[in-house]
């Protein structure tokens, strides 16, 4: 029943590959240890305590709390599947809670920092230097996600109307403005792209084929290490950038919303938080009785 719910989450909730891919591992670690602990191969049969058990069992392995409760909500996901097919009458998921984690917040470049990584001589003036600023540019410049980012197509900029067309998490479609100074970057990308691509995707590696998510990480790594001494240095990091300059600029919070295609203010309002943080050391710089 496994392989049913991974189909169910694939073709009919349109979850991302990565997501998918997340659950199948967390389902399958769950599988095999109810196989070894108690010779059940059939999770749709185990009971409460063995669910129990098993999340016991990954704190004592030292999981993170985050980990952990991905993990219970992996399960939790899997046995409301298998009640709306009638498969089992409870949900053994109930017994769980999920753990209490420290909220932290968004990791991100400050805007000198980004203002260097932009200078002339950051990037090299072959095709594959122009190549990467693209790439750069356009994770800080729209705050589009590594997945978005990959399934990009030549066909979905559009350069007269400064926009991307983007298909977010479940196919979920927005279009992202563009900056004119990203735009003009863009439209000398794809004069110079057309020599070598062999594939529909806007992004193409050094041999002209579709970009992959390790290809963008290591090329973001590189690049942000030049620049930052954060420990994160991901595709990621630009998005939480993004954010938090456009609402340190005063950007309306739900405008960020829509832009970063967040389902609920809830999600964007962490960045808030980072402006907070900037406003007490203002305070405590500036005033008096700070």
């Amino acid at each position: 029943m496994i392989d049913a719910f991974l189909q169910f989450l694939n073709f009919e909730k349109r979850a991302s590959a990565h997501t998918v891919k997340s659950y199948q591992t967390d389902l399958d670690q769950f599988q095999k240890y109810l196989l070894l602990q108690y010779e059940c191969n059939a999770p749709e049969t185990a009971q409460p305590a063995m669910l129990r058990s098993w999340v016991v069992s990954l704190i004592e392995e030292g999981l993170n709390p985050t980990s952990v409760n991905r993990k219970i909500a992996s399960l939790r996901s899997y046995y409301a599947f298998l009640r709306r097919k009638q498969l089992i009458s409870k949900d053994p998921t109930k017994v769980l809670s999920a753990l209490k984690t420290r909220k932290k917040l968004p990791a991100f470049v400050e805007e000198h920092s980004m203002e260097m990584l932009f200078q002339e001589d950051t990037f090299t003036t072959d095709f594959f230097g122009l190549r990467d600023r693209v790439v750069i540019e356009l994770l800080y410049g729209s705050g589009i996600r590594l997945a978005e980012l990959l399934d990009l197509e030549v066909r979905h900029v559009d350069l007269h109307a400064y926009t991307l067309r983007v298909f977010g998490k479940r196919a979920k479609e927005r279009i992202v403005p563009i900056g004119k100074t990203l735009a003009a970057l863009l439209e000398m990308y794809l004069k110079e792209r057309t020599e070598l691509a062999a594939v529909d995707n806007l992004i193409i590696t050094d041999a002209g084929k579709a970009a992959y998510p390790v290809f963008i990480q290591r090329l973001v790594k590189k690049y942000l290490s030049a620049v930052t001494t954060l420990s994160q240095k991901s595709p990621h990091i630009l998005r939480h950038t993004y954010a938090t300059h456009l609402l340190n600029r005063g950007a309306d919070l739900n405008a960020i919303k829509e832009l970063l295609g967040h389902a609920n203010l809830a999600a964007t309002q962490i960045y808030t938080h980072n402006s907070i943080e900037k406003l007490k050391k203002t305070h405590q710089q500036a005033h008096p009785k700070a």
